[in-house]
């Protein structure tokens, strides 16, 4: 069985090599004409790091990662609420990781050259139609300026191509551009000191004023410096959205760096590290709304353009890996590959509908606005402003519905072992 996948991203190119470790027939088709390590930073969750390492990657992405060992939460005054334990630290089999993005990509793209064979990832292919025939779906290809590059049948068509899916938009053509609630994201990369232990992920502030930081590069940790990856969340109103073409546009200081202006933490001057970029990126934080269905015959979707979420949690990328591994499970299982196709979705579709749905109402960061509600300027016993038993109840809630709790993960990590 030949399978096509569109998009070479995290989500397209994880999904391919588990495809291939289990005998399918796998060719990739991606519109950029040449993968680069571009980007910025991103973490990889334990539960799709499992799957990552069943490929053999995991000693790739140590050599150049930062394994997270802690997860925390504060107040924009830089007081605690709430840490836990990542990946190993937390006793679970996997690490978690923080990586720059590009470099994901790129231990990905050279491990799908050497798994899958260099004929098999087509650069330059942007997918511009494609009809079901029978039991084939015949596709047809455009390069950069948009000519005709190549027509290509398969079995099956994946849609792994983004939030700007033209697989998605074939079935969707109404659905109109991502989601936006006003919030824009400046984001950059930043050469710094070591904080809080060298390898904590902290999300500090509110919903509508946030600072995502951890750092990303193990040579840069053991050279005594961190690589910090940082982002600025701010709510601008009901204005419109950035045109697409405006989307990852150099960010200018001015327009978010003076709300930042008084974080200075005892670990961590904000205001410094933003100036100390060497690029400042701009883009909306958007979704979009969950489908009813994914799988249409021999077609079906994966990664953001099934489920674009907004960045809370650090879902978008890991849940990607999950959909191909649950793919593949579906898959391998034999019978009929449409029944197949609805399987996947079946198991994949609800979840992260919730997810979506989720982030949509702050997920996990809920915590954070409900500490500036009742303590804006600060507190000296957390227990008084958000009891222990709510707090539990936030994060035990949100880790069971993103599968990274240690109960679900150790079940699917058995799960995936029998099939």
């Amino acid at each position: 069985m030949r399978i096509a996948i569109a998009g070479a991203g995290i989500g397209g190119l994880t999904a391919a090599m588990l495809l291939k470790k289990a005998g399918f027939d796998v060719v990739v088709y991606e519109a950029t004409s040449e993968l680069r390590p571009l980007g910025v930073g991103i973490n990889i969750q334990a539960g799709a790091v499992r799957i990552l390492s069943q490929l053999g990657l995991e000693p790739a992405l140590a050599a150049t990662a930062i394994e997270t060992a802690e997860l925390r939460f504060a107040n924009r005054h830089g007081q605690t609420i709430w840490a836990d334990p990542r990946g190993r630290r937390a006793g679970l089999p996997w690490p978690q990781f923080s990586i720059h993005r590009g470099e994901l990509q790129m231990i990905l793209y050279r491990a799908a050259q050497a798994m899958l064979g260099a004929s098999a990832l087509r650069l330059g292919r942007r997918i511009a139609g494609f009809e079901q025939r029978g039991a084939r779906v015949q596709m047809r290809f455009v390069d950069r300026d948009g000519a005709p590059a190549e027509t290509a049948e398969a079995d099956l068509l994946i849609g792994a191509d983004g939030i700007h899916s033209a697989v998605r938009a074939h079935y969707h053509p109404d659905e109109g551009p991502p989601k936006w609630q006003g919030i824009l994201m400046w984001r950059g990369v930043t050469v710094g000191k070591p904080f809080l232990g060298g390898a904590t992920m902290v999300q500090a502030g509110h919903h509508t004023q946030k600072f995502v930081c951890y750092p990303i590069s193990r040579a840069h940790a053991e050279r005594g410096e961190a690589l910090i990856n940082w982002i600025c969340d701010l709510h601008m109103g009901e204005s419109q959205m950035l045109r697409r073409e405006d989307w990852n546009r150099p960010g200018r200081l001015e327009d978010f760096l003076p709300r930042f202006e008084e974080w200075c933490f005892d670990w961590l001057d904000v205001p410094s590290v933003i100036r100390a970029a060497h690029q400042v990126l701009e883009f909306p934080m958007v979704d979009r709304d969950p489908l009813p269905r994914w799988s249409h015959g021999r077609v079906s979707l994966l990664g953001d353009a099934a489920h674009p979420m907004y960045p809370i949690g650090s879902n978008g990328a890991s849940q990607a890996i999950l959909d191909g591994e649950a793919l593949t499970q579906e898959l391998g299982a034999g019978s009929d590959p449409e029944a197949a196709l609805l399987r996947y979705e079946a198991k994949r579709l609800p979840a992260t509908a919730r997810i979506v749905e989720s982030n949509r109402r702050k997920g996990i960061d809920v915590m954070l606005d409900i500490v500036e509600q009742r303590a804006p300027d600060g507190f000296e016993d957390l227990e008084s402003v958000l009891p222990a038993i709510e707090l539990e109840r936030i994060v035990g809630d949100y880790k069971k519905l993103v599968a990274q709790d240690r109960e679900t993960l150790l079940q699917l990590a058995a799960d995936a072992g029998r099939s």
